[in-house]
Formats: C-alpha cells, structure tokens, sequence
C-alpha cells in the first residue's frame, strides 16, 4: 500500500489521492448500475408472476367454483339450447331462462380456458386444450382435473402447504351464474317508474283542482262588487 502512495511531494500525492478517488467513484458507480438492473428485473418478475396468478386465480374460481350441481360444461350453442323442448314439469320460460344460463356458463368457461392455455403451465395448457377439443366437437366437458392442477400450482405460487391426500374434496365444476337478477331490477325500475308517474298525475290533477278554485272565487267576488 506504501508503495501506491507517493509522498515524496504535494503533487504527486494529489495525483495519487485523485486517482483514489476516480476508481472509488467508478466501482460504486458499476454497483448502482447493476443493483438497479438486477432490481429493475426482479421487479419485472414479480409484475408478470403477479399478473399470471391473478389470471389463473380468476380461471381457477370459473372452473372449479361449484361443488353441486351440474359439474360438467354443456357445449351446444343458444339456437341448440332453445330448440330442446322443455324438461317435464318445466315451462317455456323456465326452459328459456335455464339456456341462457348454460350459455353464459359455456361462454365464461371458454374464456378461463383461453387464459389458461396463454399462461397455464404445460400440464394444464394440455388439459385445457382437451377441454376445449371436446367442447368443439359438441361433447360435454368436465373441468375436475384442470381444477386440481391449478389448485396445486396457485398453492405452491403463493407458497402455501399442500392439501393433505386424506382429506376428501368433492368434485368441482363450473361456476353457475344467476339468470333472473337483472330482469328484476328492470321490472322493479319500470314498477317504481310507473308509480312516479302516478303520483305526477295526482300533482297534476290537484294543481288543476286547485286552479279552477281560483276562478271561481274570482267570478263571485265579481258578481259581488257589480250587485253593489
């Protein structure tokens, strides 16, 4: 270290002391530098993991969010729903209402095993290209196997302990969605509607009321005045 530093005048330890200096300045400059890419990478991974877990999260509670039920995806198209005839002891509208049902359920799975063919692992893109195989050729699709590979995935993503093999879950399936939710609230905005205009109808009709009151006041106060 002695022989680094030259004292042997002013100048020259200046000189030495400045050259101390650069290289200090460049090695922490070549740290920061890597520290921040090394960052800027692990944040750019955690993004794109975060992103992916919520999709197959949000897949996962399409496929697997109903324990009861009908358990498998019925593939038919709304013209194929509607020309069935309906079940026994089920009318036209029930009949209506249950195949706009199985459509929307059809459409919502569709779109889960489209995001998890794009961000699924290779086990669970093959398990959704089979599904989705079998809902093109018109058979009916039991989602159960795909739910128990993103279940186990998400559950080790999020770091989480393994479900114990003994203990039993039923099977899943696809998530039902409500039918008759939002015509309810149309026909109860159109019953309040009605009920508003009733009660503009009454204001109406005592403004009129109230009105003709008036003139006949002022006819008698008239007819007062000239008899005087």
């Amino acid at each position: 270290m002695r022989n680094m530093l030259d004292f042997s005048s002013w100048n020259a330890l200046l000189t030495t002391l400045f050259g101390l200096v650069v290289v200090s300045l460049v090695a922490v400059g070549i740290r920061l530098v890597f520290m921040q890419t090394l960052q800027r990478r692990r944040e750019r991974e955690n993004r794109q993991i975060n992103e992916r877990l919520k999709t197959l999260i949000a897949a996962y509670k399409v496929l697997g969010g109903s324990f009861t039920g009908e358990l498998s995806v019925d593939p038919s198209h709304l013209r194929e729903l509607r020309a069935r005839p309906p079940l026994e002891g089920e009318g036209e509208a029930s009949a209506g209402n249950g195949s706009d049902r199985r459509r929307r359920i059809r459409d919502a799975v569709e779109a889960a095993l489209s995001d998890v063919v794009l961000l699924g692992t290779e086990e669970q893109v093959r398990l959704a290209a089979h599904a989705a195989t079998e809902m093109v050729a018109g058979r009916p699709v039991e989602t159960g196997a795909l739910v128990v590979s993103l279940r186990d995935f998400i559950r080790q993503a999020l770091d989480l302990a393994p479900i114990p093999s003994s203990l039993p879950i039923p099977s899943q399936g696809p998530t039902r969605t409500g039918g008759g939710a939002r015509g309810k609230d149309a026909a109860e905005g159109k019953r309040a509607g009605g009920g508003g205009g009733g009660g503009g109808g009454m204001g109406g009709g005592m403004g009129g009321g109230m009105g003709m009151g008036g003139v006949h006041h002022a006819d008698d106060d008239a007819l007062s005045s000239r008899d005087a």
